[in-house]
């Protein structure tokens, strides 16, 4: 099975710049050891289990209050597919067979 997770969190009460609290989500992700791609706007994280997606996004969390945060916002979407795999990769082959090597 492959569980993508489209993930965006940030603490709403602290900077106006996110991103020192963003760095330490992403370190987070990286130490999981899971595939995962960094995006202007949100992080996808590919799994095997969606428990294993649920438990980096509780690890997340838990590194932002660690940080002092009271109050986080995040975004969540997932994609379940049984029977794939490497999907964080193969789905942008997908497209670059059919149109080419997109802008990165």
């Amino acid at each position: 099975m492959s569980v993508l997770v489209q993930m965006a969190m940030f603490p709403t009460d602290q900077s106006e710049s996110k991103s020192e609290y963003v760095a330490q989500v992403i370190k987070v992700i990286r130490e999981s050891g899971f595939s995962y791609q960094l995006t202007s706007m949100a992080t996808i994280i590919e799994t095997q289990k969606m428990s294993e997606a649920l438990g980096v996004i509780q690890q997340c969390y838990e590194k932002l209050e660690e940080l002092g945060c009271n109050r986080v916002y995040s975004t969540l979407t997932f994609d379940i597919r049984k029977n794939h795999e490497n999907r964080l990769v193969r789905k942008i082959e997908s497209i670059e067979s059919k149109i080419g090597k997109v802008a990165k």
